[in-house]
């Protein structure tokens, strides 16, 4: 029959290159049948230990030949190697290497969980084993609440929950009492009896003659071989054939790093703390910084948008060659009102003038313009209305009052509606008040000012004005400013023939302090979102930190059946999980300070896109820094894991 476990012309060195080269196994020829129960016996440093690994596929041989069932174990991938040792190796380690954050029976449903069980069948599984084994009212029990003895037992029972064909006990009865040692020993003759293929590694003579089979192991080679005996029954074996990509769900491994990680998270609770600190530190930053910014920014355009985001001034001049000042005629602002970019015109006309009510006389500036002045300026009428385009063409002498030059006229007087002012000599009937607008960007008080029909200005108060002191244009879009300024100018250079014209583009003014501000604006979201990559650089340290500490628990998982994959994939979880966590409790901190701001008065206006940006680049950071530790502690060798502290 084809031996279960065939090694050939085995060797094994470690070091090499600039490290002295050391040879601990020499030529270890061996075969073991299935069923059968060996015991390895040698002194310390003889080499035992390293030949349970390489048959136990957690390590390799530096030469010769190892065949399981027949098949060379050298041509499995590292995937592969580890489906062999979660489907037909069970360990028993000297030192039990339980997992210390995991319960008796999660500890037992380790190897269950790598092969793809549900979680229900994983849980009865283990319970029924720990009841077989004396444990049932222990499965709770943390590895540190258990005495030796019964966490080897634990051990035991991890290693048969996936069947446990070979069982690979090392010095299982080194660091128990002779009575805990007894009752070990009298588990795995149980096993082997049952068909079990026990293979036990000791230096105890007395463990060893136990066994059916003693093989004694002297500096690296085999010295003494009692010989194979049939057993009376034997374990199947699992088809080296199938699929051995096949294990734990997604939805079931992420389940379990999720655990893990809230466990390992609740008990560095300290470190955990400072580590998210960053990622809130950034995301909270984050999304105050643009809210900040954006309701600086609507501030910015509330306020000077009522001096106009679309308005440029054109007047006449003198053209820098000589001549006469150049004119703005009617049909000019006719052709410049069909420009493409051009909403609108309002010619203006605006001087001091003495201006009167009863016994109260004031020099004001009188502002003679056109009946949409209120929507050019964004600036509401508080009393009253304005005047239409009707009064416009008719002439009507009508006047609307600024709110500082209605308190100067009209003191203690609530409605000033009907009531007349004596601008000039001409008598207005007001017929407004404006609501308060203050000083704009050029020094002008409009609130002094009071507002009358520009026909009707020229008409009774500026009778000698030939054309307007200045036009306003309105142009359709903050976008077109620069287009619409160009295009006025080739027109009037084509109608005038001269540049005898001004264009004074406020507009533009207001746009590139608008992206001054907006710049500002993202300086400062840059700024916060530094402190998210310093938050993820805390995640990668932190996680590395967690790898060097839970060295052991990756050798465990490994030597239970994890894949690469499997390892990589429970840490890159953990630090998202801390990654998205820190986003989380960010975005409700920066949400909380920002309420808080708007109750102080302070402008913010969230933004949705932000806190989701936000949040999406915390788990990013998570992902990105998160991913080297966890391809750290997949690349790890099991035998070095296992040996780790």
């Amino acid at each position: 029959m084809t031996p279960l476990i065939e090694l050939r012309a085995i060797h094994k060195r470690y070091g090499g290159g600039d490290r002295p080269e050391v040879g601990v196994l020499h030529g270890i020829d061996l075969a073991i049948g299935s069923g059968e129960f060996v015991a390895i016996v040698g002194a310390s440093g003889s080499g035992k230990s390293t030949l349970m690994n390489i048959i136990g596929c957690l390590d390799r041989p530096s030469a010769g030949h190892y065949r399981f069932a027949g098949r060379d174990v050298a041509d499995f991938a590292a995937d592969r190697l580890a489906w062999l040792r979660r489907e037909a190796f069970g360990f028993v380690f000297q030192g039990y290497h339980l997992i210390a954050s995991e319960t008796a029976r999660e500890n037992v449903e380790v190897p269950a969980l790598y092969a793809g069980l549900p979680e229900g069948e994983r849980r009865r599984r283990a319970s029924a084993l720990l009841e077989r084994l004396g444990l049932g009212d222990r499965q709770d029990n943390r590895p540190n609440q258990l005495s030796g003895g019964q966490q080897q037992r634990v051990s035991i029972a991890r290693a048969l929950v996936n069947g446990g064909r070979i069982i690979l006990a090392d010095e299982p009865t080194g660091a128990l009492d002779s009575r805990s040692g007894a009752e070990v020993m009298a588990l795995l003759r149980e096993l082997a009896t049952a068909g079990h293929t026990v293979i036990l590694i000791t230096h105890d003579r007395d463990v060893a003659a136990q066994a059916e089979r003693v093989i004694e192991i002297h500096d690296g080679r085999i010295t003494h071989d009692s010989g194979a005996r049939t057993p009376s029954v034997a374990l199947p074996l699992p088809a080296l054939d199938v699929d051995h990509e096949h294990g734990a769900s997604l939805r079931d491994e992420l389940a379990e790093a999720t655990r893990t990680a809230w466990r390992a998270m609740r008990i560095n609770r300290g470190r955990t703390g400072l580590t998210l600190l960053g990622i809130v530190i950034g995301v909270a930053s984050v999304i105050l910084m643009l809210a900040i910014g954006e309701g600086a920014r609507q501030r910015v355009i509330e306020q000077i948008g009522s001096m106009g985001t679309t308005i440029m001034y054109l007047g006449s001049k003198p053209p820098v060659s000589g001549g006469p000042i150049g004119t703005i005629s009617d049909d000019d602002l006719d052709a410049i009102r069909s420009l493409p970019q051009v909403h609108r015109t309002m010619p203006v006309i605006g001087d001091p003038i003495l201006v009167r009510h009863g016994n109260v006389e004031r020099t004001i500036y009188v502002y003679a313009g056109g009946e949409t002045l209120p929507e050019i300026f964004r600036w509401p009428v508080e009393r009253g209305r304005f005047f239409s385009a009707r009064e416009q063409d008719e002439l009507a002498p009508v006047v609307v009052a600024g709110n500082k030059a209605f308190q100067q006229f009209f003191p203690g007087v609530a409605n000033p509606i009907g009531r007349q002012l004596l601008i000039g000599n001409a008598p207005f009937e007001v017929i407004g008040v404006m609501s308060s607008r203050g000083t704009d960007g050029w020094g002008q008080n409009y609130d002094d000012m009071v507002f009358i029909p520009y026909r009707a200005g020229r008409a009774r108060v500026y009778r000698t004005q030939t054309q307007p002191d200045y036009t306003l244009i309105d142009v359709v879009s903050p976008d077109v400013v620069d287009e619409a300024e160009d295009a006025i100018g080739r027109l009037l250079i084509n109608r005038h023939g001269r540049e005898d014209f001004g264009i004074g583009n406020a507009a533009a003014r207001i746009k590139a302090e608008m992206q001054t501000r907006e710049a500002m604006t993202l300086m400062l979201s840059l700024i916060a979102a530094v402190s998210l990559v310093v938050g993820g650089i805390g995640v990668m340290n932190v996680m590395l930190m967690t790898v060097r500490e839970r060295t052991r628990e990756i050798g465990i998982r490994m030597a239970t059946g994890a894949r690469q994959r499997d390892i990589q994939r429970q840490f890159l979880t953990e630090a998202v999980l801390i990654a998205l966590s820190g986003g989380l409790i960010g975005v409700a901190s920066g949400l909380a300070i920002g309420f808080a701001l708007l109750l102080s008065g302070i402008p913010v206006v969230f933004s949705l896109t932000a806190s989701v940006g936000a949040f999406a680049c915390a788990i990013a950071t998570g992902l990105v820094f998160g991913w080297l530790p966890a391809r750290q502690a997949s690349r790890l060798d099991p035998v070095v894991a296992l040996a780790g502290e």
